[in-house]
């Protein structure tokens, strides 16, 4: 039973890890050694700063709209290397799909735990 209960109740844990993704993204460019292209260096910073704050906000106040505004991000993130012409070449587009991925899964699978509380209970997060 306490199996069950731990892939249907939203834990602190989530929030770190989506916390952590965040700073890992916003340094690809610089893990993958692959900063030639400012659009695409700012572009991970952006994003990795996103999702960094949504999941702070969903550590402090969750609510519905951060895990969205997750899946959304991680979404883009994978899209990214064909969007900005990285698709071809380096490491740096297994960066973006992997984690981007990883992402937007988790983002789902909050979404999927949250769905059915009330927003009193999604209020008691983390307390």
């Amino acid at each position: 039973m306490s199996g069950t209960r731990f892939f249907k109740t939203h834990r602190s844990w989530e929030d770190w890890v989506s916390m952590l993704i965040g700073v890992l993204i916003g340094f690809s460019p610089w893990l993958a050694e692959q900063q030639g292209d400012q659009a695409v260096m700012w572009n991970a910073i952006l994003v990795g700063a996103v999702v960094l704050v949504l999941a702070q906000l969903e550590y402090v106040s969750l609510q519905r709209w951060e895990e969205i505004g997750e899946i959304i991000v991680g979404l883009w993130l994978i899209a990214s290397p064909f969007i900005f012409g990285y698709a071809e070449a380096g490491p740096l587009r297994y960066w973006h799909f992997t984690l981007g991925a990883i992402i937007a899964l988790l983002a789902t699978w909050e979404l999927w735990q949250d769905w059915r509380q009330s927003d009193k209970e999604l209020a008691q997060h983390g307390q």
